[in-house]
C-alpha cells in the first residue's frame, strides 16, 4: 500500500487518504490546527511544482479540515448576498464580476469578529476558507450569468402593445434552468481539471489571486484586518444611498388626485446643461436630453475603479461619439417603412443608446469577442489534444481518492443533460434533438472557454453565447426564445466551469483537497439560485425598469443577445436603414480594434478596448461617466499612496456589496410595498 508523506512529516497509507467523510467537523485540538496552517511555500512556487511533487510537498493530506459545515455556511450565505450584487451590477453595467476574493475578505474579517466576542470559540483554517470560497463563488457568481443576458433578453421580447409589462418565465422553470445549467457547468470541469491544473499547471490568475490573498490574510493579521474594516465600513456608507436617491417615500397628490412618490435626493444631476446645446433635426436640446449628467449612485463608480482605466476610457469614447455624432444624425434619418409609417432612426435623444446605438455596440461586440476566440486557435487546438488525460490515467490509488473521479462526471452529466434538454423542449421550444446538440456544443465550448481562462483570465462566454445564437438562428431561424436559451445552455455552463476551475486552481495552490472542493462548489448552486432567482423578480417586476427612456436597469448584455436574436426573427431588411449601416460599421470597427491589438501587443494598454467602446453605445451616457470617474480616482490614488493602492479592491467591493444589497430592498419596497 503506497504513502504519501504529508507537510506535517506525517506518512498516511493509501487507505486513510482515500477513507473519511466528505464533510468533516472543524479542527479543535492543536494538533488537528497544526495540520491547517497555511504551507510554508509560496503560492507562486506551488503552481511551479509537477504533479509528483505537489502531493509530495503540498498536498495537506486527507484528514486536514476543509469541507466543513462552519465553512459551507459561511459561503453559502456570503455567496447569498453577493448573488445579489453581481445580478445588480449585471443589469446595470453587463459585467459579471468575480466574488471570490471579497468573500475571503469578509470571511476573514467577520469570523475573526467573531471570535472576539466570543460567539465562536476556534479560528478557521485557510483551508476551510478555500473552501467557504468556492461555496461563495458558485453562488454569487456561477448561477447568475444567465440571469443578466438570456433570461432578460427572452423577457423584453414578450412585450407588445396588448401586453406592455411583458411575461416572466414561471418562477420554478427559471430556477430549475438555473439549477440546471450551474450543475452541468460544474461537472463539465470535472474532465478538464487535473490536465490544466495538476499537469500543464496554466495560471487561472483570478484563482492563483485568491491563493495568494488567502495566504496573506493569514500571514498578516494587521493588514487583513485593515481590509476588512474597510471593506464592511464602505458598504455601510454605501447602503444609505440607494435610500436617499431610490426610496419612493415622498408622496404628494395633484390637484386631480393622483398620487405620485419621489425619492428624498434625485437620481441624477444636470450639471452640464450649461454647456452649449446640440441642434439636431433644426431643434436645440439640453446635454441632459442625452444623458450627459451626473449619476448620484456609487456603485458604478466603484465598478470602475475595479475595471481600469483602459476599458472606461474607451466607454466614454463610444458614449461621447453616440452623443455627438450619431445621435443628431439618426433624429435626422427617416425611412417609410413596410406599414407606410414614417420613422426616424431614434426616436429621441434620451433613447438612442437603444434605439440606434444598439446597432453599432452589439456588432462591435459580437465581432471583437469572436474575432478575438478565433485568434486564440492555437489555445482551441491545445483544448482538444489535452483533453482526455485527465481522466484518472496514471494516478495511483491514492490520486484517485483525491481527485474527482469520472464516474461523478458521467453521473451528474447525464442528471443536468436530461435536465436542460427537457426544460429547454418543455417550455421554450427547443425540439430534443437540438437540445442534445446544444449540450453537446456547450461541452465543446466550455473546453476552449476554460482553457482560455486559464491562460488569459478572460472566459469568453459572451463569444462562446453569440456562436450558439450564429448556429441556432441558422437551425430555427423563426425562434427567438429557441434562439437566447440555447446560447444561455452555453454561456451559463461555460461560467460555471471556468469559475470551478479558478477555485480549484486557488485550492491546489494551498494543498487542498479537490474532491472535497467540488462538493463545496455544488453546495453553493442552490443559495446562488434562490438568491439570483428572487432577486431577479424584486428589480425586474415588469419590462418598464428595463426598456423605459432612461431605465433603472440598461442590461446591456441582454440588450446585445435580444438584437442578435431579432435580427434571425425579423429580417435584417426590417431595420431602418441607418441602423443597417450601423451594424456593418460596428462589425468593421469591432474586427478592426482586434486585429490592431493583435499586431500591436505591446501597445495593448494604449489601444482603445473594443468590449468598452461596444458598451459606450449601448448604456446611457451617465453610466460610462460614473465609472470613468471611478477608475480615474482609483489611478491617481494608486500613484499617490501605495496603502492606498491596496484598498482599492476592498473599498470598491464594499460599496458595490452595500449600494447593491440595499438596492434590492429598496426596488423590492418601492416594487410591492410603496406603490
Amino acid at each position: 500500500m503506497s504513502e504519501i508523506e504529508t507537510p506535517a512529516g506525517e506518512a498516511r497509507t493509501a487507505s486513510v487518504v482515500n477513507g473519511g467523510p466528505l464533510l468533516q467537523q472543524a479542527p479543535t485540538t492543536e494538533a488537528e490546527f497544526e495540520r491547517g496552517k497555511p504551507l510554508d511555500i509560496a503560492p507562486e512556487a506551488v503552481g511551479e511544482m509537477d504533479e509528483d511533487t505537489w502531493y509530495a510537498k503540498a498536498y495537506r493530506g486527507d484528514a486536514t479540515a476543509q469541507l466543513t459545515p462552519r465553512a459551507i455556511g459561511m459561503g453559502a450565505a456570503l455567496g447569498f448576498l453577493l448573488a445579489f450584487t453581481n445580478l445588480y451590477v449585471g443589469l446595470k453595467t453587463g459585467w459579471h464580476l468575480g466574488v471570490a476574493i471579497t468573500a475571503c475578505i469578509l470571511s476573514f474579517s467577520i469570523w475573526g469578529a467573531f471570535l472576539r466576542a466570543g460567539i465562536v470559540k476556534t479560528p478557521m483554517t485557510i483551508l476551510e476558507n478555500n473552501c467557504m470560497a468556492s461555496t461563495a463563488s458558485s453562488a454569487g457568481y456561477s448561477t447568475g450569468g444567465t440571469m443578466v443576458s438570456a433570461i432578460p433578453a427572452l423577457f423584453m421580447l414578450t412585450v407588445s402593445a396588448d401586453n406592455p409589462k411583458g411575461t416572466h418565465i414561471p418562477w420554478p422553470v427559471l430556477a430549475a434552468w438555473t439549477v440546471s445549467l450551474a450543475l452541468l457547468g460544474t461537472v463539465l470541469a470535472i474532465p478538464m481539471k487535473r490536465n490544466m491544473i495538476n499537469q500543464e499547471r496554466l495560471r487561472f490568475p483570478s484563482g492563483t489571486a485568491a491563493a495568494v490573498t488567502l495566504q496573506s490574510l493569514y500571514s498578516q493579521g494587521t493588514s487583513a484586518l485593515e481590509k476588512g474594516r474597510a471593506l464592511l465600513a464602505s458598504a455601510a456608507v454605501a447602503g444609505l444611498i440607494p435610500i436617499l436617491k431610490d426610496l419612493n417615500i415622498v408622496k404628494s397628490v395633484d390637484a386631480a388626485g393622483v398620487v405620485t412618490r419621489a425619492a428624498l435626493v434625485p437620481g441624477a444631476s444636470a450639471i452640464f446643461d450649461w454647456l452649449p446645446k446640440v441642434t439636431a433635426a433644426g431643434k436645440a436640446y439640453p446635454l441632459s436630453a442625452f444623458n450627459i449628467k451626473l449619476d448620484h449612485g456609487a456603485a458604478l463608480v466603484a465598478a470602475g475603479a475595479i475595471v481600469g482605466l483602459r476599458a472606461t476610457i474607451s466607454m466614454m469614447v463610444g458614449a461621447l461619439v453616440l452623443a455627438f455624432v450619431v445621435t443628431p444624425m439618426a433624429l435626422e434619418a427617416q425611412w417609410t417603412n413596410q406599414l407606410g409609417q414614417v420613422v426616424t432612426a431614434a426616436l429621441k435623444p434620451q433613447t438612442a443608446w437603444k434605439d440606434i446605438g444598439l446597432w453599432i455596440g452589439a456588432p462591435m461586440l459580437v465581432a471583437s469577442g469572436l474575432l478575438s476566440f478565433v485568434l486564440q486557435w492555437r489555445t482551441i487546438v491545445r483544448a482538444f489534444k489535452s483533453f482526455g488525460k485527465a481522466a484518472g490515467g496514471d494516478a495511483g490509488a491514492s490520486r484517485a481518492g483525491v481527485e474527482v473521479p469520472m464516474r461523478w462526471f458521467a453521473i451528474g452529466g447525464s442528471i443536468a443533460t436530461v435536465s436542460v434538454v427537457v426544460i429547454a423542449w418543455r417550455f421554450f421550444g427547443v425540439p430534443l434533438h437540438l437540445g442534445l446538440l446544444a449540450v453537446g456544443l456547450t461541452f465543446v465550448l466550455s473546453l476552449v472557454a476554460c482553457r482560455a481562462t486559464g491562460e488569459t483570465d478572460i472566459t469568453p462566454t459572451g463569444a462562446m453565447g453569440k456562436i450558439m445564437q450564429l448556429i441556432y438562428g441558422v437551425l430555427i431561424p423563426q425562434s427567438a426564445t429557441a434562439n437566447l436559451m440555447t446560447a444561455g445552455i452555453t454561456a451559463g455552463s461555460a461560467s460555471a466551469s471556468a469559475d470551478l476551475l479558478n477555485d480549484l486552481k486557488s485550492g491546489y495552490l494551498l494543498g487542498a483537497n479537490p474532491r472535497r472542493q467540488f462538493v463545496a462548489q455544488m453546495l453553493g448552486i442552490l443559495p446562488g439560485t434562490i438568491a439570483t432567482v428572487i432577486g431577479f423578480y424584486m428589480l425586474v417586476p415588469n419590462a418598464s425598469v428595463l426598456m423605459g427612456d432612461n431605465p433603472a436597469f440598461p442590461a446591456p448584455a441582454a440588450q446585445q443577445w435580444k438584437a442578435v436574436a431579432e435580427v434571425f426573427k425579423l429580417g435584417i431588411d426590417n431595420l431602418h436603414p441607418m441602423a443597417r449601416t450601423c451594424i456593418a460599421v460596428g462589425l468593421v470597427v469591432g474586427t478592426a480594434l482586434v486585429a490592431v491589438e493583435k499586431l500591436l501587443p505591446k501597445y495593448k494598454k494604449y489601444l482603445p478596448s473594443a468590449t468598452g467602446i461596444g458598451l459606450g453605445f449601448i448604456l446611457p451616457f451617465y453610466y460610462p461617466l460614473a465609472m470613468f470617474l471611478g477608475a480615474l480616482l482609483a489611478f491617481v490614488t494608486g500613484k499617490l499612496s501605495k496603502k492606498g493602492e491596496e484598498m482599492i479592491v476592498p473599498v470598491a467591493s464594499g460599496v458595490i456589496a452595500g449600494e447593491s444589497i440595499i438596492g434590492v430592498v429598496v426596488a423590492t419596497l418601492n416594487n410591492f410595498v410603496l406603490t
